[in-house]
């Protein structure tokens, strides 16, 4: 789990500029997902071998003034309450204005790291129009410029000073595993673990939002041993032009990087929406075991081929990550719940599969002899041997003369006939080509 560093102030001041500079800094950024539009606001980042969670609160309203205000200051809030440390960013061309004025109000009060950082400097003439910021009453500021990365190391130097020591994970025979529900609000989270948990534990309402914290519950029965954690909803507010909200990405990362399998709730009376595709990328970038569960089925009009229709619709949207489990099921019945659960447990047996080296050769060497990768600039490359590698989440090497010419059509290739082979459903797959 890594500590969620938030970039805070308001529209217009180059916070996203900032932060796609910073989840590219390095290459430990989560694999791009082509076809998702928005992945600008949740991204990962390393400096000094620290990795960094980043979210970015930018650029995402549409409205009056007085919205912004708004928003601006429920964003800072709730940065202050979730975040381990948070970087205002200011602009220094449009120097201090009110709203710079109420957020450094806000941050002044707080005990967590904040760092001001005077963005848009990129001259000498700008770093002593900066002064003016110690008037925010938040001590030492660093300037640098979004645009050409000037002074972006400083700032992530002391960044990684403040940050706070998480505590060590246990051994892993001390750690049950971790069953993470998410979804939108009203998707039926808290009415899935209700039913099978036997008692109303979390309050369930209409009202979305309902659910305000990611809560644990360990589950024991039907032979199950498993830690489940109910999330808050992630949503899209009315006129916001956003696919992933601020806040319940705040709510709800921790919790979906601290979990092994996360259970997807979709509700199938509003269908796979483009937010249900959103949580379950962000899953995905966080290689985490994936089951998705189609609540509120009793409440669909059932004609001929309506599951599989439905199924196929939703694996369109998947592509091209469509080995997952996808079960059909109705909290309130209680239908196909236990199915679901031996869904997540298998997902999460995938996750931790380990493939001999020798088996696993054997079967891959055959295959890439029969099927090569396709030779470029009339060099012909040759996988001679390939492993998976010691790690928590599957990955795979193959070792070949000239890996810079083995494109991504190829690895999708060996992904595909890996999962042919062993049973990989609702993990995702890390394949990398390496120099022998």
């Amino acid at each position: 789990m890594n500590n969620i560093v938030a970039i805070v102030g308001r529209p217009n001041v180059g916070k996203s500029t900032f932060f796609n500079r910073l989840i590219q800094r390095r290459e430990a950024i989560v694999d791009s997902v082509s076809g998702v539009t928005r992945d600008r606001i949740y991204g990962k980042s390393e400096w000094n071998g620290k990795e960094l969670s980043v979210i970015d609160t930018g650029g995402y309203i549409k409205g009056s003034d007085d919205i912004f205000e708004a928003e601006i200051r429920k964003q800072v809030e709730l940065a202050i309450e979730e975040a381990d440390a948070i970087i205002f960013v200011v602009d220094v061309e449009e120097g201090i204005t009110p709203m710079d004025a109420e957020v450094a109000k806000l941050l002044r009060k707080v005990t967590k790291p904040v760092l001001l950082a005077v963005n848009k400097v990129d001259s000498a003439g700008r770093e002593k129009d900066a002064f003016e910021f110690y008037n925010l009453g938040l001590g030492e500021y660093f300037t640098l410029s979004g645009m050409n990365g000037s002074g972006t190391g400083d700032l992530l130097d002391k960044l990684v000073e403040v940050l706070p020591e998480l505590p060590e994970t246990p051994d892993e025979e001390e750690v049950l595993p971790r069953f993470c529900v998410v979804g939108r609000p009203n998707a039926g989270k808290s009415s899935f673990i209700n039913a099978l948990i036997g008692e109303d534990r979390y309050i369930v309402t209409d009202i979305a939002g309902t659910t305000r914290d990611a809560i644990d519950t360990r589950f024991t029965k039907f032979g199950f041993d498993f830690n489940l954690v109910d999330t808050a909803g992630i949503r899209r507010k009315a006129k916001v032009k956003e696919d992933l909200e601020f806040y319940s990405v705040m709510r709800s990362v921790r919790a979906i990087e601290h979990s092994d399998v996360c259970i997807l709730m979709v509700d199938a009376t509003r269908g796979f929406e483009s937010q249900d595709q959103n949580i379950f990328w962000l899953a995905q970038k966080n290689r985490k075991g994936i089951v998705i569960l189609v609540n509120k089925w009793d409440l669909i009009e059932k004609e001929t081929m309506t599951m599989r229709e439905y199924e196929l619709r939703i694996r369109e949207q998947l592509e091209p990550f469509t080995d997952v489990p996808i079960l059909f099921i109705s909290a309130l019945t209680k239908q196909r719940l236990l199915k679901a659960l031996e869904a997540a447990v298998t997902v999460y047996e995938n996750r931790k599969q380990r493939i001999a080296t020798s088996k696993f050769n054997e079967y891959m060497l055959d295959l890439i002899e029969r099927f090569p990768p396709p030779a470029l600039k009339g060099k012909y490359i040759k996988i001679k041997y390939c492993m998976q590698l010691p790690t928590p989440v599957p990955q795979f090497v193959f070792f070949a003369n000239l890996p810079q010419y083995v494109k991504d059509p190829y690895k999708r290739f060996l992904e595909n006939k890996i999962r042919e082979n062993w049973n990989f459903s609702g993990v995702p797959i890390d394949i990398y080509i390496r120099d022998k």
